[in-house]
């Protein structure tokens, strides 16, 4: 029998936890946010190899509504079917997370509303390899706290903006994580991958007998 698809989540952020527009200017202006962009003069061709090795283990694709727009927009537009991101983007299954669109017209999408959770069980149940995120904050955090997503890939740019949304906001649920593999860039960023392992362990550092 073939496993279960495992469900990993790829995010760009800064040093100070921003996860906010990184591909540019005008891709997510929400509360005021003027930084976006911030990942551009880092990227080289180290970061793009690792964001091909990760696609190579794609079946299909689980976006929020925003990265979903940005995603729709632009991809279709590369047809190179030899481009190792479009050629999966445009043909591989998509699902968006939305209750607020009704219909995607990008071949092979489908629209997920209520019951996110549930219905994000049932895709992971379904045979397979990875069901990616990318981006998606939103959507992370929701899938994170009800321990569904499997494997984190977080690129850290070697910046800090000091405003926008992050990814591990203030009321995360505590999770622990085990480090499974790691490098940097040529241009610094630090590239980790890690898989959720529970709960977080606690101890102390104080000597015994001290009170």
């Amino acid at each position: 029998m073939a496993p279960d698809m495992k469900i990993t989540l790829t995010q760009f952020l800064t040093l100070d936890g921003v996860v906010q527009a990184p591909g540019g200017p005008d891709e997510d202006r929400s509360g005021g946010f003027e930084h976006g962009g911030w990942t551009v003069p880092y990227w080289d061709e180290d970061s793009g190899a690792f964001i091909d090795e990760v696609f190579e283990r794609v079946d299909a694709f689980l976006l929020g509504r925003r990265t979903y727009d940005i995603f729709a927009a632009y991809w279709p537009k590369v047809t190179d079917p030899a481009d190792p991101i479009a050629s999966r983007l445009n043909t591989l299954p998509k699902y968006v997370a939305s209750t607020t669109l009704d219909k995607a017209d990008w071949q092979g999408t489908t629209v997920i509303g209520d019951d996110l959770v549930k219905q994000v069980t049932a895709l992971k149940q379904q045979p397979g390899r990875e069901l990616q995120i990318h981006g998606s904050a939103t959507l992370a955090q929701s899938l994170m706290a009800h321990e569904l997503i499997d494997t984190v890939h977080l690129l850290t740019f070697p910046v800090v903006l000091g405003t926008g949304r992050r990814l591990f906001a203030d009321g995360a649920v505590p999770t622990a994580f085990r480090l499974t593999e790691s490098r940097t860039t040529g241009k610094g960023v630090a590239i980790h991958s890690y898989d959720l392992a529970g709960r977080p362990t606690y101890g102390t550092y104080e000597l015994e007998g001290n009170a």
